[in-house]
């Protein structure tokens, strides 16, 4: 087989083919390109990156009704078995047996077709483009992260890390109506993206961030704080600009433990701690809002690749951190 080519996908009876379109560039297919593996998922070459993903329908198979050739479409990655307890109960993202595009031993979908099954194939309208289809994935950890912070309408939410999660982050709190949004980074170009969503920026090299939660909120603290980086250092700043009984979502895994966090503030204000795995059953909902313009999420990518450039693409992502806020490959 020539180097860069594999076999065309087989399209099964529940499946479709899909020409893909475009592609994003998460942090995790950065983290396989340059390690070779993140934690005990361990890449054996050659493997297919990308997971974030739209395209246009070409071929269906015979038990598909809902989906035809030509439409537009973007694609939820994980497959889960559809079988154990956390599928029968509604919990298929922490399935064990999920098969996710890009999570080896599975390929990714960074290539010109891909098979996938129509149950997680969904229609795009024809006012988004393929990059927005694309962002859907991104964007659906961002709800899961409101949504399970139980963001109200009026509440102060505070964001540690403005990369693409801590964006759609920011998005989605906005979206489900907190009215004010304090973000910190410290990468000037991602605060100024932040900054562009409405949010009060930090740069947290040069502002201690809790003593801005706290002079933002007269003391009261964050109602909402969602850490969208996952370090103890992270964690114990959530942890002091919570404001009582307020609710701490983790959501990034930059570390593999989290000390320090003190227990006093845990208990002396009621805090809530919560986490999320990816997402689920938001694809129709992140498709909607897109779709109504209530969340802009294009405005969030900085760099754009063709295909024939995707080692470009993945270079630049990796050495050009300090510019590069997302990146997405376009066919």
């Amino acid at each position: 087989m020539e180097p860069g080519v594999i076999p065309m996908p087989e399209v099964g009876d529940d499946d479709v083919l899909i020409k893909v379109q475009a592609v994003g560039i998460c942090g995790s297919d950065l983290h396989y390109y340059e390690k070779g593996a993140i934690g005990s998922c361990v890449v054996e070459f050659p493997f297919i990156l990308g997971h974030e993903a739209s395209g246009v329908i070409e071929r269906v198979g015979r038990n598909v009704t809902n989906l035809k050739p030509g439409d537009r479409v973007c694609m939820e990655p994980g497959i889960p078995c559809y079988h154990c307890k956390d599928c029968l109960t509604g919990h298929y993202n922490v399935c064990k047996h999920v098969r996710f595009w890009a999570t080896p031993p599975y390929d990714g979908c960074l290539c010109n077709y891909v098979s996938h099954p129509a149950a997680f194939t969904f229609r795009i309208p024809d006012n988004m483009t393929f990059t927005e289809g694309a962002l859907i994935e991104p964007l659906a950890i961002g709800l899961h992260a409101a949504n399970t912070a139980g963001i109200k309408l009026g509440q102060t939410v505070a964001i540690i890390g403005a990369g693409c999660i801590g964006l759609v982050s920011l998005l989605a709190s906005k979206a489900y109506g907190a009215t004010k949004i304090i973000v910190a980074d410290v990468l000037d170009k991602r605060l100024a993206k932040a900054a562009e969503f409405g949010a009060v920026t930090v740069n947290s090299k040069e502002r201690d961030f809790v003593d801005e939660v706290m002079r933002q909120t007269d003391g009261a603290g964050a109602d909402v704080v969602i850490d969208c980086a996952g370090f103890s250092a992270t964690m114990q700043q959530a942890v002091a600009c919570a404001g009582n009984n307020a609710t701490v979502v983790l959501v990034g895994l930059g570390g593999d433990h989290l000390d320090g966090i003190p227990i006093e503030p845990l208990s002396c204000k009621e805090l809530t701690i919560k986490s999320i795995f990816r997402y689920r059953n938001l694809y129709p909902t992140a498709i909607n809002a897109v779709s109504a313009g209530l969340i802009p999420i294009k405005d969030i990518v900085s760099h754009r690749f063709k295909f024939e450039e995707s080692d470009r693409a993945f270079a630049t992502c990796l050495k050009d951190i300090k510019n590069v806020v997302k990146g997405v490959i376009e066919f």
